[in-house]
């Protein structure tokens, strides 16, 4: 029997692998496919065309064919590692787009696309939209209606990329009203503690018709949600991360950087799931090194780190992004370099085999890192 529950685990927001001259490097894009599961050390989810993807500034055919590509690849991996339907890695694709017109026309490729599982759907980042709740139920329920396939819907939740700064969330009232729909199955939410425990907190009355999936986007987040108490009672700021989670942990985490550095986050969902302190530890020095070292490169440049992160690995060939996209170039690219080579042997001290991420090999069998 196939099972439809949200998938638990690690969702990696692919980049999409770009030339200079903005069109898609297909064969770089399956390359990091391949690279972000790692051998089944690596995502269980990979989200194609999400924010991490520069979908609000590359057009919506592009984002279409990233969708193909890494359905196709994925199915390719799921193959070749065996896992049963439970196990498999799932494809979830990004279909915001700029209208609600072209919003649904990307939904409608996704429900087509046999290899994609589930759609990411970020309702206030959609322009010319004035009742996202009234969008999904209705607009999007005909759609889903009108076709013989039907794929769940996660709702999106990123203050960053919001139309309207004044409404930066999605209420939770809003939320709950979404969730009594069938195919509406989780969100995704980027955002600091305080409103992800809003989610949490009324995740117990978004179950109405089974489990509902909550998935932290600020990803570090998940070192404070996991931490064991220290004693009986815990420190304050312990028991307060837990009055702010009470009614249910998240289903997963969605992190950006595993773009680079997979089977780290990998084993940082498993490790913190267990409340191992002492490994958490070891795992948050090494993913925090990481963050600095992007910060270090001249700050909002996570996007083009990541390129350039996987460019060094020897996944990609090319590290261009988008227009209007940060770019990063002489000196901070080299003192990211410098970083990312750090971080990379900090991994190797701290955490070691099997959950370090490895680098492609060529014909020979060595590393292109």
């Amino acid at each position: 029997m196939e099972d439809t529950r949200p998938r638990q685990g690690l969702s990696v927001p692919l980049v999409t692998v770009l030339d200079p001259g903005g069109e898609l490097v297909e064969a770089d894009q399956r390359a990091l496919v391949r690279h972000v599961i790692q051998d089944g050390y690596g995502a269980d989810i990979v989200f194609a065309a999400g924010t991490t993807g520069e979908w609000d500034r590359l057009p919506a055919g592009l984002c279409r064919r990233v969708v193909q590509v890494c359905a196709e690849e994925v199915a390719k991996a799921n193959a070749a590692l065996g896992h049963g339907v439970s196990r498999a890695v799932e494809v979830w694709a990004g279909v915001t787009a700029s209208s609600p017109e072209e919003t649904l026309e990307s939904l409608d490729f996704a429900v087509a696309n046999p290899g994609v599982d589930a759609a990411v759907l970020a309702p206030l980042s959609i322009r010319g939209l004035a009742d996202p709740v009234r969008f999904v139920a209705r607009e999007v329920a005909d759609l889903l209606d009108a076709r013989p396939r039907r794929i769940p819907i996660y709702l999106y939740d990123n203050a960053d990329i919001a139309v309207n700064p004044k409404i930066p969330h999605i209420r939770t009232r809003q939320v709950k009203a979404l969730s009594r729909l069938d195919f509406v199955r989780g969100i995704k939410v980027s955002a600091p503690r305080n409103v992800l425990g809003n989610y949490t907190k009324a995740a117990a009355h978004f179950h109405d018709r089974g489990e509902f999936g909550i998935y932290v986007g600020d990803a570090m987040l998940i070192f404070e949600i996991f931490r064991p108490a220290t004693g009986p009672m815990g420190t304050l700021v312990e028991r307060w991360n837990r009055w702010r989670m009470r009614g249910g942990v998240p289903t997963g985490v969605v992190a950006g950087p595993a773009n680079a550095l997979p089977r780290e986050w990998a084993r940082a969902w498993q490790v913190c799931r267990a409340g191992d302190r002492e490994r958490m530890e070891d795992v948050r020095e090494v993913l925090e090194a990481f963050r600095v070292g992007t910060r270090a490169a001249g700050g909002r440049r996570s996007i083009a780190c990541l390129k350039r992160a996987l460019q060094t690995l020897g996944v990609i060939t090319s590290d261009a992004v988008a227009p209007g996209t940060p770019s990063l170039a002489r000196p901070d690219a080299e003192r990211f370099d410098e970083a990312f080579a750090s971080v990379r042997a900090l991994a190797r001290e701290r955490i070691g085999p099997p959950w370090v991420t490895r680098a492609p090999v060529d014909e020979s069998g060595r590393s292109l890192a």
